[in-house]
């Protein structure tokens, strides 16, 4: 059986979801540095794999797949724990994945590019302000829902911590104000903790 590729550079909060669930399921896997500094996303060969141009990219042998929610379903479909059978178990998961993707990530994205990314005098730090106002609508949306569950769907780590976690690492680690989120940081706190978190945990600063 041919070794697992994952295609991106860590620092992609997109890429470290796939490796924080690889890393979950203990797969033997080698990542290739590409996108951002790196490169290699804008050439024939990688845009055959994925013609957006963008990370992460897994192959599976002869199975090329991209957008990283979809390959983290697509590694943990095997797993009962991570990914359940049970449709409405599975539809709870699905539901914070896309959450997270619709939501709280891209709330983030424009305080993320501004304050990590660009020289401080190139700021647009009122479109800042504005990314954490709506990050922190958010924020509160998860740490009210966290208050009386250990884990994001219930007593139970799921495909969900995951990547809601990758957000959340992002998001308490931007160099900005944040209002206190008790549930969110007990939450994060015990994620964090996970021996597979490392990879994405260690990524402090971001950039």
């Amino acid at each position: 059986m041919s070794r697992l590729k994952i295609w991106g550079r860590v620092s992609s909060v997109n890429v470290q979801k796939v490796v924080w669930c690889a890393d979950e399921l203990g797969l033997d896997y080698e990542r290739i540095d590409c996108g951002g500094r790196f490169g290699i996303n804008d050439t024939p060969e990688y845009l055959a794999m994925n013609p957006n141009g963008l990370v992460p990219v897994i192959e599976d042998g002869d199975f090329v797949l991209y957008e990283s929610n979809a390959i983290v379903r697509y590694l943990a479909r095997a797993d009962s724990a991570l990914f359940p059978a049970e449709p409405r178990r599975r539809a709870d998961i699905d539901r914070w994945m896309e959450w997270q993707s619709t939501g709280f990530t891209p709330a983030q994205t424009v305080a993320f590019w501004n304050l990590i990314r660009t020289p401080e005098p190139q700021r647009d730090m009122a479109a800042v302000e504005a990314s954490r106002a709506k990050s922190e609508k958010h924020a509160a949306v998860l740490d009210k829902h966290l208050a009386g569950r250990r884990y994001i769907t219930g007593d139970e780590f799921t495909a969900a911590d995951i990547v809601v976690g990758c957000a959340t690492h992002r998001w308490l680690n931007l160099p900005l104000r944040r209002e206190p989120r008790p549930h969110l940081e007990r939450w994060y706190a015990e994620i964090k903790a996970r021996p597979a978190s490392r990879q994405v945990t260690s990524q402090v600063p971001l950039t």
